[in-house]
This record gives structure tokens, C-alpha cells and sequence, in this order.
């Protein structure tokens, strides 16, 4: 009997090393569940629904800003992706380092472009406004991969594994007035509702927290 209560025992510790969380692998986190839980918007809030177990994005200008308890929704050091499909003429936006509002354009953090055939040049993958790229990664219908990375200054964008911004931010840079808090601080994400005539999708939304 001793024997067999031992073995249990012993059984239990090891799945209770084993077991990797649902939500968690490699590191990896996700952050969206299928339900707009623990995420938060303020003005325009009908912008964002569920849809196939993912999130849509299409109506008038709105931003919502992840309000999780991963680190308590402010990273520094990270890797962020998620699976983003748009639909032809579409604009929307992945924030980071940013912080919530109730509406406008996001005031802090940067903007990573979701954008393959809007009027805005600036295309999927750009670090808006900062390094903009002309080319198209990817194409409207197709669901494809968009990765961001933040290492203390360093910034890396990837669409489906492909090295499209490599970026530090020098220690005396200066920003232009409409973008005074375009910096490296820390923050949470956000998805940009862009405009009415926009409509995208994100799912597989994960974070790898890296030391700060």
C-alpha cells in the first residue's frame, strides 16, 4: 500500500511539471480567448465584435487596447504575434507600448500598419510613420502571420517570417509634433479600427514575454 501511495505521488509531480497550460507554449501567451474579455475600448466600441473565433474589426474610428492580467498589460521587452486577414481596401493598425484612451488616434506607443491595398501607401508591416514600406507581404482574403519584436531599443516586424523593419530608436531622438510619445517606454497592445469601409480580422493573438 505504501508502495502504491508512493507511486501516485510521484505520478502527480510529474504531470504537475508537465502540464503546459492551454493558453501557453514555449513560452508563448495567448491573450485572446475567442471573447472580447480583458480587452477594453472606449468611444466606438460596436467597431469590434467576434466572428469565427475571431476578432473583427470594421466601423468608425475606435482603438481597443489589451487590459489583461499577462504582466499586468504592460510590457517592455516582448515578442507579440497574432494571425490578421484583411479585406481588399482595408486599414487597420497593431499598437504597442501604448497606453488606454477613451478615443482618437492612440497618443503614445507605435503603430505597426495592417494595410495591403488602402489608399495609404504605407503597407503591412511598416512602423508607421517611423520606417514605411511600399511593398505588399501580403494579400487581401489570406490569413498571414504579422510579428513584432522589442529587445530595449531594437525593433523587428516580420509578415510570415519575413525581416521587413529592422529599427533602433536612437537614445537622443526627436519626434515630430504629431508624434511627440512615438518612443520606447512600455505599454500595452492595441487594434486599430481604422474607418467604416475597413473591415479585418485577428486571431492567435500571443505574447512571449522577454526579460526586461
Amino acid at each position: 500500500m505504501k508502495y502504491l501511495i508512493a507511486l501516485a505521488v510521484v505520478s502527480l509531480s510529474f504531470l504537475s511539471f508537465t502540464h503546459v497550460p492551454k493558453n501557453q507554449q514555449d513560452g508563448w501567451i495567448s491573450i485572446f480567448d475567442g471573447t472580447l474579455n480583458n480587452w477594453k475600448v472606449g468611444k466606438n466600441a460596436s467597431t469590434f465584435s467576434i466572428e469565427d473565433g475571431s476578432i473583427k474589426v470594421n466601423g468608425p474610428v475606435a482603438h481597443i487596447f489589451y487590459d489583461g492580467p499577462v504582466k499586468k498589460h504592460i510590457f517592455t521587452n516582448f515578442e507579440f504575434k497574432a494571425d490578421v486577414k484583411t479585406l481588399p481596401g482595408s486599414n487597420s493598425g497593431i499598437y504597442f507600448h501604448t497606453s488606454y484612451q477613451e478615443g482618437g488616434w492612440p497618443d503614445r506607443g507605435y503603430e505597426v500598419q495592417v494595410n495591403n491595398s488602402h489608399s495609404d501607401w504605407r503597407r503591412t508591416g511598416s512602423l508607421y510613420d517611423i520606417v514605411d514600406i511600399k511593398e505588399t507581404y501580403a494579400k487581401d482574403n489570406e490569413w498571414y502571420t504579422e510579428y513584432i519584436k522589442v529587445e530595449g531599443k531594437h525593433v523587428i516586424i516580420k509578415v510570415n517570417d519575413k525581416v521587413v523593419v529592422d529599427y533602433t530608436e536612437p537614445c537622443d531622438v526627436k519626434r515630430e509634433d504629431n508624434h511627440p510619445l512615438r518612443l520606447i517606454t512600455g505599454g500595452t497592445f492595441a487594434l486599430q479600427g481604422h474607418d467604416p469601409k475597413s473591415t479585418v480580422y485577428y486571431k492567435n493573438i500571443m505574447v512571449r514575454p522577454l526579460k526586461d
